[in-house]
């Protein structure tokens, strides 16, 4: 019993011995590990690179009788070289504040601001370590255009295509404003006739559709608001008929012709919600006269000359009817 118990113990002590020897032996190797992951890191930070940073833009001082006419949500992309820590400085530690662009100063008249790349250079420069050194700038150079408040009223027009599912059909497209106000140059505001949207592409509508769309952006053109409420309204067609009288045109005096029958149906598609509103007045269906007497025959061909709006696939049911013609 003695002996099984002293054996326990010694290998309970082997045991605590080797656990201590190898938790030792990890420590030495994690400090080493992190030594040279420190001295690592030490030696790529003070190497030089570049790195691209996106500086935003404002334009500042701007007087209260100028209306911007360009973009305001300008940023520059700053390729800058310097010592790994010191870019780390820039994109962690101490950001770059926007970039500050008075309009006084770089007001060339006429509506329209130049600052140039050496000017933003040294615009930027103020916030850099003297260590570091602008490689590149895109855009190359800052421009801004204004008036003087020149505006007018412009309707907002649909750019792209909006197809209805199967068995619908478009009815309306609406927009909320319906106009908009734009500014720009006289010259421009003369030579603008509506404002477009940017593309829009919408299928397979079968319900109202309401969505935010903004205006298509154009140099020197501002327009308020930037953005409208687009509301597109589907229709289910219908197929409907409806009995047009015949008339004859380029008759010449003293002369009748009469059809047989001297209506005929008139077979279209509409939307469920207009078929009410469609009369056979509205459609038009004709014999003409110079026709039949060029080549005459038995029987006359009808023409479709005018169809309401929101009619589709109109055609009559027969293309050709009989006729006499009589002498007054």
């Amino acid at each position: 019993m003695s002996e099984g118990r002293q054996h326990e113990g010694f290998t309970r002590k082997v045991r605590n011995l080797l656990f201590m020897v190898v938790n030792k032996q990890f420590l030495i190797f994690l400090s080493f590990l992190l030594l040279s992951g420190a001295f690592w890191l030490i030696l790529t930070l003070n190497e030089t690179y570049e790195r691209e940073i996106v500086m935003s833009m404002k334009l500042d001082g701007v007087p209260k009788s100028a209306v911007i006419t360009s973009s305001t949500d300008d940023s520059l992309r700053v390729s800058i070289r310097d010592k790994g820590y010191m870019l780390l400085s820039y994109l962690y530690g101490n950001p770059l504040r926007p970039i500050t662009i008075p309009f006084k100063t770089f007001d060339k008249g006429n509506g329209k601001g130049v600052a140039s790349n050496s000017d933003l250079q040294k615009i930027i420069y103020r916030q850099l370590y003297k260590s570091s050194k602008i490689v590149s700038i895109k855009p190359e150079r800052y421009e801004f255009t204004y008036n003087n408040g020149d505006n007018k009223r412009l309707s907002v027009k649909l750019n792209g295509n909006v197809v209805a599912g199967q068995s619908f059909y478009i009815a309306k497209v609406k927009f909320s404003p319906e106009q908009v106000t734009v500014y720009a140059t006289r010259e421009k505001l003369d030579s603008i006739k509506y404002i477009p949207t940017e593309m829009v592409r919408l299928t397979n509508i079968t319900d109202t559709v309401e969505t935010d769309v903004n205006l298509a952006r154009m140099i020197g053109v501002k327009c308020v608001p930037p953005k409208v409420k687009m509301s597109v309204y589907p229709d289910v067609l219908t197929e409907e008929t409806r009995e047009v009288p015949i008339t004859a045109i380029n008759m010449p005096e003293g002369r009748i012709l009469r059809t047989f029958p001297s209506k005929v149906k008139v077979l279209f598609v509409a939307g469920a919600s207009n078929v009410r509103s469609i009369h056979p007045e509205h459609f038009k269906v004709v014999v003409d006269y110079n026709e039949i007497a060029n080549n005459p025959s038995e029987k006359c061909t009808l023409y479709l000359k005018a169809v309401p709006h929101g009619v589709r696939n109109a055609r009559t049911e027969v293309e050709q009817v009989d006729y006499v013609i009589e002498e007054k």
